[in-house]
């Protein structure tokens, strides 16, 4: 989410894996930030210039970020080529730093090529960071949760959420809210507006989402609760190893099946069509023998050929001589 702090949290995450040595690599997706407080393994910057790509394509500030993502997933496959380089000691954690705004990403061209290409090669998950002080309000709450869903329907992979800003306000509150109803619709009595209203049904329709939902409190200033995260992050790859991988091998499976028939309709047209034009006909007689294209028929016109040639030419040799006997 916008404004949540997740670039500065990236930072205190690579801090964190430092100290405590273990390998990470950091890729930045977002094109339009200024200034990183981290060293980008990999840069979209370096490739796409944001407002050059502005210019261009005669495009606002979201639909720059929105194409420079584009332009630079359509080779994403190099950047997963540089991920998967064996090293010495091996990467443990790869983390990508997407634009903020959801629709730009998310739900965008590039953000599915870039999730799905990551899914496809190691064990992957969505970290949602959400603003602590700001769902302090229900609604606003209710909203990010709505986000998060979204983003978990779409990308499939298992989500964890990250609670931002704990050394301002604690997230106790929300886990309340999210394991009790009675304790969420309390906090909306006081509003009895329709958007009021439709947060405690959305509140019902969210809870199996709340009960299979992983969470942490960070802070990015003091780096408060990095090893919970960090064990919320095994959890979720062995959650991707149970269930994310089963479905991926099967679609593969899928897609190898749709292929092979796709193949075998194709040679059947094909050799329909040969059919048709006569190809395959010759084919059958040259087999018989006895097809009126086979070897035996060819052979008769041919010879019935030579001997209309040959009478011809004795036809020219008489007319000759009788030119000749005329001129003597």
């Amino acid at each position: 989410m916008a404004g949540s702090g997740k670039t500065t949290l990236i930072q205190r995450i690579n801090s964190h894996l430092h100290a405590t040595h273990r390998n990470g690599y950091i890729i930045n997706m977002d094109p339009a930030v200024t200034h990183l407080p981290y060293g980008a393994n990999i840069d979209i910057r370096d490739t796409v210039k944001y407002k050059n790509v502005m210019k261009q394509y005669n495009l606002g500030p979201n639909g720059g970020i929105l194409t420079s993502c584009n332009l630079f997933a359509t080779r994403f496959d190099q950047v997963i080529q540089l991920c998967e380089k064996p090293r010495d000691p091996p990467l443990e954690y790869i983390i990508v730093d997407t634009p903020g705004q959801i629709e730009i990403f998310t739900w965008s061209a590039s953000g599915a090529i870039v999730t799905e290409l990551f899914a496809s090669s190691f064990p992957t998950l969505v970290a949602y960071v959400v603003d602590t002080p700001r769902v302090a309000n229900p609604q606003t709450f209710m909203s990010n949760m709505l986000q998060a869903c979204s983003i978990l329907y779409k990308t499939k992979l298992p989500m964890l959420l990250l609670f931002n800003k704990v050394d301002v306000v604690r997230h106790d509150f929300a886990l309340d809210w999210m394991s009790d109803f009675d304790s969420y619709t309390a906090a909306l009595e006081a509003d009895s507006s329709y958007a009021a209203t439709l947060s405690r049904s959305l509140a019902l329709v969210l809870d199996s989402f709340y009960a299979n939902m992983r969470s942490a409190g960070v802070s990015a200033v003091t780096g408060e609760g990095m090893e919970e995260m960090l064990q919320q992050v095994a959890e979720c790859a062995k959650e991707y190893q149970d269930f994310y991988v089963p479905e991926l091998d099967k679609a593969r499976k899928d897609k190898a099946a749709r292929e092979e028939a796709r193949q075998q309709r194709e040679m059947a047209k094909l050799q329909a069509d040969m059919a048709a034009t006569g190809l395959g006909g010759g084919a059958a007689g040259a087999g018989a023998g006895a097809g009126p294209s086979g070897p035996g028929k060819a052979a008769e016109k041919a010879a019935e050929e030579e001997e209309d040639d040959e009478e011809e030419e004795e036809e020219q040799e008489d007319m000759e001589e009788d030119d000749e006997d005329e001129d003597e």
